[in-house]
């Protein structure tokens, strides 16, 4: 493996790195609440992890990854602000992180014909490969649509039953893409979320079925 590709990998992984840290972050706090919680790290966590694997996409001209981090930025941000965390950042750093994608987006557009070249008839992978990563990173990051439109109702950050439903699904979808695309960053980073996936829907059954208890007691 050359040295390039050897540096591409590491951004990979430590993006990843950084969504497992997130998801273990959630799950200890969570275990201790005894309940599913959204702490601030998650978020902070969600979002530099998004930042670099938007930048390891790029470099593997792998658009189905590029995908599914546009959706998700402003999600993550959106979590931080109504969480009061954003607004600590200082505001130069919120311009540029907020201008990211967009920025990326003007980049692409300023040279349509070798951005569907590169991405969308990369070689290395085939149209209806593309498209299976592809609906595997919109199911993916619908969670997070589903959890802002939740959350947003509801006047505070909450990660739902449903957020973690659809994560298993998306995971398994990309996961059996990153076996296709001999991905070892997509495969090991989705495969850590299994775990935390199941777990979170079982302590959301457990919180339900508790707070039934009390329901019936008080009754």
């Amino acid at each position: 493996m050359q040295i390039s590709s050897l540096f591409v990998y590491a951004i990979g992984f430590i993006a990843q790195g950084f969504f497992s840290a997130r998801m273990l972050i959630q799950w200890i706090l969570s275990e201790r609440a005894k309940k599913v919680v959204s702490p601030d790290l998650y978020w902070i966590c969600g979002l530099v992890g998004s930042i670099l694997l938007f930048i390891y996409g790029w470099m593997r001209d792998d658009f189905a990854i590029i995908l599914g981090q546009l959706i998700s930025f402003y999600i993550y941000i959106w979590n931080l602000d109504i969480k009061k965390v954003w607004q600590r950042i200082p505001l130069l750093f919120r311009i540029v992180i907020a201008a990211l994608p967009l920025a990326a987006i003007c980049f692409m557009l300023s040279d349509a014909p070798r951005f569907l070249s590169s991405f969308l008839h990369n070689k290395a992978v085939s149209l209806p490969l593309l498209i299976w990563g592809s609906v595997g990173q919109i199911i993916f990051t619908l969670r997070f649509v589903y959890q802002w439109f939740y959350s947003y109702h509801r006047h505070e950050s909450i990660l739902p039953i449903g957020f973690w439903v659809i994560s298993l699904i998306g995971s398994s979808i990309i996961v059996s893409y990153g076996v296709f695309r001999w991905d070892p960053v997509l495969i090991l980073g989705q495969s850590v979320g299994f775990l935390t996936y199941i777990r979170n829907i079982v302590l959301f059954h457990k919180e339900q079925k508790q707070e039934k208890r009390i329901e019936d007691h008080l009754s």
